[in-house]
């Protein structure tokens, strides 16, 4: 089966266009109180593009992230309508891909483990230093 390479790279193109323009619509423009600070990380255009996953990372900075994270996807879903009217100005194209927002937490498990890995290596340090080097002698022959 031959590669459709141009496909792909317009599809990976407009996957791109839409992750900045989503992005500036959710800074600038959506006004809803429930959407917290966040930005888009990615977006994941379906092969035929009549839909689109739109990953969104709330910032950490919030003392509930997994409220503030619920309350943002309602929010961008209950704008899903609007933010597709925008950008089908905007981008002026003829098909505007539908859209499901969900969060995305692979920023925040990232940050775990490094901390985990941190503990660790500290811990194999810890033991490293604790322990005398042990002193080889020479027996007799």
């Amino acid at each position: 089966m031959p590669e459709h390479r141009a496909r792909k790279h317009h599809q990976d193109r407009v996957a791109e266009t839409l992750r900045l323009e989503i992005g500036v619509l959710i800074e600038g423009e959506l006004v809803d109180p429930r959407i917290h600070f966040c930005y888009v990380t990615e977006v994941s255009l379906n092969p035929g593009g009549k839909s689109a996953r739109v990953y969104v990372a709330v910032d950490s900075a919030v003392e509930d992230i997994a409220q503030a994270e619920v309350d943002t996807i309602a929010g961008l879903e209950a704008a899903k309508g609007y933010i597709r009217f925008e950008l089908k100005e905007r981008m002026g194209v003829r098909h505007v891909p539908e859209f499901s927002f969900l969060a995305d937490r692979s920023g925040r498990f990232q940050a775990r483990i490094e901390e985990l890995m941190d503990r660790s290596r500290k811990r194999q340090k810890a033991r490293a230093e604790e322990k005398p080097p042990v002193e080889q002698t020479a027996l007799p022959v």
